[in-house]
């Protein structure tokens, strides 16, 4: 691969990495720790990512159990769970939560598709505007550094990484609303 095309590169695997990131966070149905990455919890003053202060345990399909280091946490772990937009009531028994997760229905399903469907879209997005940020940077190293059949070179080669990575996205975007869809 050139050396100008690596940065370009490196930006679309980071566009597709955030993206599979994210579709880890969307429930299907089961009980996914993932899905509590983005919470953080009031820890002496600092917002901690709630897997630092307690252990995650997945005992059933449906059920997340959080058990913290500290006991004294309890009221502040379930706190930042009912604040977040899990949109799941915790419960606790003083030293550990739990969050049962309900059986998606076939409309909150279909609304999970549209909303994978949407951000696949916008990864795309992104992945063009960094093959179109690319060209316009081949383009001008056109009128001074390299020739007409360097750039016209390197646009074919962006033009290959940019497929490869639409090609990956609609790939993730399947997998991820099948897995949905299966109930």
């Amino acid at each position: 691969m050139n050396e100008r095309i690596t940065p370009y590169d490196e930006k679309m695997t980071k566009t597709y990495s955030n993206l599979l990131e994210e579709f880890g966070t969307i429930r299907a149905g089961r009980a996914n720790p993932n899905v509590l990455s983005k919470i953080r919890v009031d820890y002496y003053g600092t917002p901690t990512p709630l897997q630092q202060i307690g252990n995650i345990t997945v005992p059933e399909p449906r059920v997340l159990q959080i058990q913290p280091w500290e006991a004294s946490m309890v009221k502040k772990i379930e706190k930042a769970i009912m604040t977040s937009d899990l949109g799941i009531h915790p419960s606790n028994d003083g030293r550990v939560i739990r969050l049962i997760f309900p059986e998606l229905t076939e409309e909150r399903r279909k609304d999970l598709v549209k909303d994978i469907k949407k951000k696949g879209e916008g990864a795309k997005v992104a992945v063009r505007n960094i093959r179109r940020d690319a060209n316009d940077t081949f383009k001008k190293l056109g009128k001074s550094e390299i020739s007409e059949d360097e750039v016209k070179d390197l646009n074919d080669e962006i033009q290959k990484l940019t497929d490869k990575y639409v090609k990956d996205i609609d790939k993730a975007v399947e997998e991820k609303s099948k897995e949905i869809l299966t109930v």
